[in-house]
């Protein structure tokens, strides 16, 4: 019986325990399946968030397509622009450049000939007949139609030759544009010309430099850059660094078939031209920025030794105020004026003198900050006076400068001879009287010596004129020293490609070929509009 009892209890036990496990495992299952669906809520909320960042994304990049094609378009687009100066003229000139330019004046030309069709007509010819917008006749003119690649911008181009008054050329101007054209920014028939292919950066830069000529030798130098004289040199330099480039590259990839043995030897021979026609290059700079900007021409002396007088005479015109009191000319007076075909940017000073006056005094300064920015320094001596001590504080002022001595007043009695001003200031004397006019051409030839000796001739000479260019010039030569050096320190050919790279890419920018497209829109901005 207690036996029973004792089994009987081991059995409820036993049923204990089976209920107790078998809660914990439902409860278990119930836990898990729960965390199981939780998991999954999770996966599927990360899985919409990864959808919603592939979506957005999508749409960025759909937005940057869209961003790239108009622009792309826009650089495709029918451009059109007055090409003449906007005032009264003769005639003005209305230029649409593009691949829908001859369908645009087609819609609004009619030539007097009968059933003419300008997206037929053949290219480079004239038509002579009316712009119509509907039917009111806007002006009398003459189409000319240039097809692409023949033209300035190697697209598809009509120049319209209309009569010079604003208001027409506005008028056919609007018209262009009502029919399907877009206004042209500055410059962009000449960056049309760059981008197609037709013209090379400098070139390019070389077109406004002949629009902004100043005289006879700027022009020069501007067309025979515009014709490709600083664009073959400076290609001719970029393919012969390129060959020492790719000769270095290809002995280090298979040095069992390409020796360098002795080849720093050969390589100095080669720099040796190519860094003589770089410093070259660099020199004329300065004659280039003298060609292009003018000479700047500061005229110093002594009250009444008869500057602003020389300044009269060289001008043309009584633009200085002229006494025969001392101190007269107390500030400065500039004027620009040529004299066979350069440029002068003359600037008349005040009477360099010791004075009490405070506003000559002021005068006085300024003719001395004059004095250290001048190209030229003109120093008129009164030769009815004696020299004194404002003479030599004048001398000194010029002393190992470019400047021209003259002894002016020859008219009257001269106390100074031409021998002995020549041996104080160590320069040629000219003898001049500006009252009576004598003297001027040896001035005027004298000038011309002094800074061109000579004519100078455009068909070899390539002159910079070009401050981009002189930067970038001068950046490649110093890398080409650096060549120099590296190989004179025995540095391991791996240093040579590096700057030889360098020396390329500087040489690129000037013609575009390495150049940044901000640099590029920078660059023809600076153009007129119809350019």
């Amino acid at each position: 019986m207690k036996l029973y009892k004792t089994k009987k209890n081991c059995g409820k036990l036993l049923l204990g325990i089976l209920a107790f496990c078998t809660g914990m495992i439902l409860l278990t299952g119930c836990g898990s399946s729960s965390e199981q669906k939780q998991n999954k809520n999770e996966e599927t909320a990360e899985e919409n968030k990864e959808e919603d960042k592939v979506q957005i994304g999508l749409t960025v990049d759909s937005f940057v397509i869209e961003r790239w094609n108009m622009l792309k378009d826009r650089s495709s687009d029918t451009i059109a622009a007055i090409a003449t100066a906007m005032s009264s003229s003769g005639i003005g000139i209305v230029r649409v450049s593009g691949s829908d330019a001859f369908s645009i004046v087609n819609e609004i030309f009619e030539s007097k000939k009968k059933n003419f069709d300008l997206r037929k007509a053949p290219s480079h010819r004239v038509h002579y007949g009316m712009i119509k917008d509907g039917e009111e006749i806007l002006d009398e003119v003459l189409v000319i139609a240039m097809r692409g690649p023949h033209s300035y911008t190697a697209e598809d181009t009509v120049e319209i030759d209309c009569h010079g008054g604003v208001l027409v050329m506005k008028k056919i101007l609007e018209t262009v544009i009502k029919y399907g054209a877009r206004p042209a920014e500055p410059g962009e028939f000449t960056k049309r010309a760059f981008l197609n292919g037709r013209i090379d950066l400098s070139q390019a830069e070389a077109v406004m430099d002949v629009i902004n000529s100043k005289n006879d030798y700027a022009m020069k130098s501007s067309v025979s850059q515009l014709k490709g004289s600083l664009s073959r040199k400076i290609r001719k330099l970029r393919e012969d660094i390129l060959y020492q480039i790719a000769f270095i590259e290809s002995a280090l990839d298979d040095p069992e078939h390409i020796s360098l043995e002795g080849y720093e030897d050969e390589l100095m021979e080669k720099l040796d031209p190519m860094i003589g026609q770089l410093e070259s290059m660099v020199r004329s700079a300065d004659n280039g920025k003298i060609v292009t900007e003018g000479i700047k021409t500061v005229i110093l002396g002594k009250p009444n030794a008869g500057k602003s007088s020389l300044m009269n005479v060289l001008v043309g015109e009584e633009r200085a105020i002229v006494t025969d009191i001392a101190g007269t000319t107390r500030d400065i007076l500039e004027e620009q004026i040529r004299l066979h075909g350069i440029t002068l940017n003359v600037i008349d000073t005040a009477g360099i003198r010791e004075t009490e006056d405070i506003i000559e005094q002021i005068g006085v300064s300024r003719a001395r900050q004059m004095a250290d920015q001048a190209d030229l320094i003109i120093y008129v001596v009164d030769g009815s006076r004696p020299l004194d001590e404002n003479d030599d504080l004048i001398m000194n002022l010029i002393r190992d400068r470019k400047a021209v001595v003259l002894l002016n007043k020859t008219d009257l009695k001269t106390v100074i001879s031409e021998k002995e001003l020549s041996e104080k200031t160590g320069l040629d004397v000219i003898a001049v009287s500006a009252r009576e006019e004598t003297g001027i051409d040896q001035l005027e030839n004298k000038i011309k010596e002094m800074f061109y000796e000579g004519d100078l001739d455009f068909n070899d000479e390539v002159m910079i004129t070009n401050v981009r260019h002189k930067t970038a010039l001068s950046g490649a030569l110093e890398s080409l020293k650096m060549v120099k050096q590296s190989i004179e320190n025995q540095m391991p050919e791996d240093f040579l490609t590096i700057d030889l790279m360098d020396a390329y890419e500087k040489l690129g920018a000037i013609i575009g070929e390495a150049v940044e497209d901000d640099l590029v829109n920078e660059i023809f901005s600076r153009f007129c509009t119809g350019k």
